[in-house]
């Protein structure tokens, strides 16, 4: 009797702890997207957005990583070895980001990416290394919404570094593995997307006591991309910049930050809005609904972990969060079991 009521309290246990992470998905069909005409942008510099499913996961390290830090690394991003594993340095900075580019020794931040299930968006994680975030400026909401302006989506990203860095140089490992996976997107959107990363990063250090700035601003920052992109199909013409502003002020004020966003700041952000509008990004319809998506998945996020179980394509891709649910498991089991 007493054996029936233990397993009984361990199933709803394993039920309750399932409904609140959601369950794991069978690996996703990783064939291409079924799109419009025109979401199949191509210019030689690149696609405009990603039009199939990441087939793959990968890891890409920065190339100033200390050799000795590589596997320490490798445990914070949850690597498995299926994981391909790629080096970004500073002439992919150049590429992707800048083209003033950057030394070797400067790349310090490291990346996984893995598959996320259709319809999921970008969600990123900044992962602790030895127990601190060595990612001292940019934000997950700022990496989500800066990876889907430069075309990216349906992907987990999850960001680390050996040691305390700004985190900037992070998404040239994201572009690089894509490209390694047979998709090198344009490098108009990857710089414009860097510009927005640029323009926001000074009002998310000046409010760094408030934790919901930062997914709040990034969402205003988004929906007004979005609609940036929308007008531009229907009506074959660029918003003006005072358009942007109107639109970027309406935006801020209906999350509640205006006051806390200064007017440098706000100026900033329509330029490297105005750039993006600009950029062959804008010019797919799937775009505008990819950021809208993600505005709304940051609007109210907090913190640096985005992505849970459920949003995962494949199961061999979230060892990080099982390890936490085993752990969890096995309390729970030892709990009721010290109980009879």
């Amino acid at each position: 009797m007493k054996k029936a009521v233990r397993i009984s309290l361990i199933s709803a246990a394993l039920l309750l702890m399932l409904g609140a992470t959601g369950s794991v998905h069978a690996l996703a069909d990783t064939g291409s997207d079924v799109t419009s005409s025109s979401d199949s942008t191509n210019t030689s510099s690149g696609q405009a957005v990603q039009t199939k499913a990441l087939s793959k996961p990968y890891v890409v390290y920065g190339s100033g990583l200390a050799s000795e830090d590589k596997d320490a690394v490798s445990k914070a991003l949850g690597v498995q070895s299926n994981y391909q594993s790629l080096t970004v340095t500073g002439t992919d900075y150049g590429t992707y980001i800048n083209s003033a580019g950057t030394s070797d020794a400067s790349m310090i931040s490291s990346v996984s990416l893995a598959p996320a299930d259709p319809g999921t968006g970008v969600k990123v994680n900044i992962a602790d290394y030895n127990g601190q975030n060595n990612i001292t400026q940019v934000t997950s909401q700022q990496y989500a919404m800066v990876a889907t302006m430069a075309g990216v989506k349906d992907v987990i990203i999850t960001v680390t570094a050996d040691k305390t860095v700004s985190g900037e140089s992070a998404l040239t490992g994201v572009y690089k593995a894509l490209a390694a996976d047979g998709l090198t997107l344009n490098q108009q959107n990857t710089q414009a997307a860097n510009g927005v990363m640029d323009a926001t990063q000074p009002a998310i250090n000046q409010n760094k006591s408030d934790k919901k700035y930062p997914g709040k601003l990034m969402a205003a920052v988004g929906n007004v991309s979005s609609q940036l992109a929308k007008q531009r199909q229907q009506d074959n013409q660029y918003a003006t910049k005072d358009d942007i502003r109107q639109m970027l002020n309406d935006a801020l004020a209906k999350q509640g930050i205006q006051s806390q966003t200064s007017t440098t700041v706000i100026n900033n952000i329509v330029i490297a809005l105005s750039n993006v509008q600009k950029a062959p990004v804008s010019g797919t319809s799937s775009y505008v609904n990819n950021a809208k998506q993600v505005a709304s998945n940051i609007g109210n996020s907090v913190g640096n972990k985005m992505a849970q179980l459920k949003d995962f394509a494949s199961n061999a891709d979230t060892s990080g969060i099982m390890g936490a649910l085993s752990r969890i498991w096995q309390s729970i089991v030892a709990f009721f079991n010290n109980l009879f």
